[in-house]
């Protein structure tokens, strides 16, 4: 008799869109697109700054707790030191990848991050929820504190700023980086991997559990966006609209205090939102498509970097395009992406690079 899967496929729809959101991002960014085109596709492509990133750390939390239920609520202590191995070996996987990667010119890397998150999370596996949530906010709080008192453009270079970090490859500037002022550091962007391992232990297959969720999530953002709005109106003549931005924004840069809440808002509401959608087309071939997708983002992700930035530049089309051309390029190669997952799959059950992880960590 065959015991039916417990797997919430609707995460790995959610990574698949997630993958979407970040490509459209990084190759805004890096063709240098980001306001060349018409108001309403700026604002269209502004929607992906910093939440498609977001979505994915917490989907990489939810993840990790489901991969851990058994060692944290065994209570055995031989199983849950092996979890923890597996996740350290592949927290250093992943973190020597992304370093390959900033080393081939990436800058814009995520899994090098993405690595100490899970390395700081295999110590959190047991702790309770509400401890947690504490850590969230203690680290959210400490982020808050050191974006008000050290310079925030410390280590970039002042005539690119944000596009190249000049002292990256000395302690100090790696460190900075990486626990502050980077693209994802540590320092809040850990908090979104603790919301995940949270998310995580909620019965996401329950439908009053998701309805309450997305009501709270959704609330909260409304109420956040208006009250970021209020604020920063309130304030520009006071202190000017740079300073207004820095302090109430919901953008990225700086990821304060209301970036993370109304992110990790949004973040909730497109995964349960994605849950929802996946249960209930689950046998459509849409929803069974981007779903392998998901399950392949380790592998497309550096694909869209090493293949995708590759062929841009081999014809030319490296820098300095337009908007629709980066975004259009975005979803062409997320097109791309699906048919190699679909001939891969037809063979393997996991990525190359999911394989080759997954090898090393056992």
């Amino acid at each position: 008799m065959k015991v039916p899967s417990t797997r919430v496929i609707g995460l790995d729809f959610a990574r698949a869109w997630a993958m979407l959101g970040m490509m459209i991002v990084n190759y805004v960014v890096i063709l240098n697109a980001e306001h060349n085109g018409p108001d309403w596709l700026i604002a269209l492509s502004s929607l992906f700054q910093g939440r498609a990133s977001t979505v994915f750390v917490v989907l990489a939390g939810i993840g990790i707790a489901y991969m851990t239920k058994k060692a944290r609520t065994s209570g055995d202590p031989a199983l849950l030191q092996a979890s923890r191995h597996v996740l350290w070996k592949r927290s250093l996987f992943l973190f020597v990848t992304g370093m390959f990667l900033y080393l081939g010119g990436w800058s814009g890397d995520i899994l090098h991050y993405y690595g100490v998150y899970m390395l700081i999370a295999s110590f959190l596996l047991v702790v309770s929820g509400k401890t947690l949530l504490l850590a969230c906010s203690g680290i959210l709080l400490t982020a808050q504190t050191l974006q008000l008192s050290l310079n925030y453009l410390q280590g970039w270079d002042p005539r690119q700023p944000f596009f190249e970090y000049l002292d990256f490859w000395t302690v100090e500037g790696f460190l900075r980086n990486l626990l502050f002022n980077g693209y994802h550091p540590v320092f809040p962007w850990m908090c979104f991997f603790l919301l995940g391992l949270w998310l995580g232990r909620l019965n996401l297959l329950n439908r009053s559990v998701r309805k309450k969720m997305l009501g709270w999530a959704t609330a909260l953002f409304v109420s956040l966006e208006v009250l970021s709005y209020g604020l920063i109106k309130l304030s520009i003549s006071a202190v000017g609209s740079e300073i207004a931005l820095f302090l109430w924004g919901t953008k990225p840069v700086p990821p304060n205090l209301f970036y993370v809440l109304s992110s990790s808002s949004t973040a909730v509401i497109i995964i349960l939102l994605c849950v929802s959608f996946a249960e209930k087309f689950a046998n459509s071939w849409f929803t069974q498509t981007w779903v392998k997708t998901g399950q392949l983002t380790l592998t497309h992700y550096v694909s869209h970097i090493i293949v995708g930035l590759g062929f841009l530049a081999l014809i030319g089309k490296f820098e300095n395009q337009t908007l629709a051309f980066a975004m259009l390029y975005a979803v062409g190669f997320f097109l791309f992406s699906i048919v190699l997952t679909l001939v891969w799959r037809h063979w393997f059950t996991r990525g190359p690079l999911e394989s080759i992880m997954r090898k090393i960590s056992g």
